[in-house]
């Protein structure tokens, strides 16, 4: 296993970026944002909330009415920085030696096929705060609906030491 990052250097990082970790997303079911098991971290799936409000509603795709896929792109790294935040609730970010995985949903138009693109606003960010510790395996799925009505949901699975 590499060598976890030195201390306080995620929130130095995060601060470089112009990032502030968020209070953790309040869970709107019953399950909780991150569970620890042995040396991983499971977060829940995270949707793109700010202060408490959904940043957008609607199905990812070209044209009107839809969530613009760059859009959707910045909302994935909400998303992602919604995880990170769920992870900090049960361990020190600076215990994070890796990101494994990444599973996000995209809310797709029947149309679209850039789901791909759009989760990699959530790849980019943890490339961006972990260097190549943030580099992982990664699933971009695309449904029908997500809670809320939500465009994009990120989930992470990372070790820590």
């Amino acid at each position: 296993m590499t060598a976890p990052i030195s201390e306080g250097r995620v929130s130095a990082r995060l601060a470089e970026l112009g990032l502030t970790l968020p209070p953790v997303v309040a869970p709107v079911a019953a399950y909780i944002p991150a569970v620890q098991h042995g040396d991983l971290v499971w977060t829940a799936g995270q949707v793109p909330m700010v202060d408490g409000a959904l940043q957008l509603t609607g199905k990812v795709g070209n044209g009107p009415g839809l969530v613009d896929p760059d859009q959707a792109h910045q909302l994935a790294r909400i998303c992602a920085l919604n995880a990170l935040a769920a992870v900090q609730s049960v361990v020190d970010l600076d215990r994070v030696v890796r990101v494994v995985k990444v599973v996000g949903y995209v809310a797709s138009d029947p149309s679209f096929t850039g789901q791909p693109g759009v989760v990699n606003g959530a790849s980019a960010l943890l490339g961006e705060v972990f260097g190549p510790p943030g580099a992982h395996a990664r699933s971009a799925v695309g449904v029908a609906v997500l809670p809320l009505d939500a465009p994009v949901e990120v989930e992470l699975v990372v070790a820590v030491t």
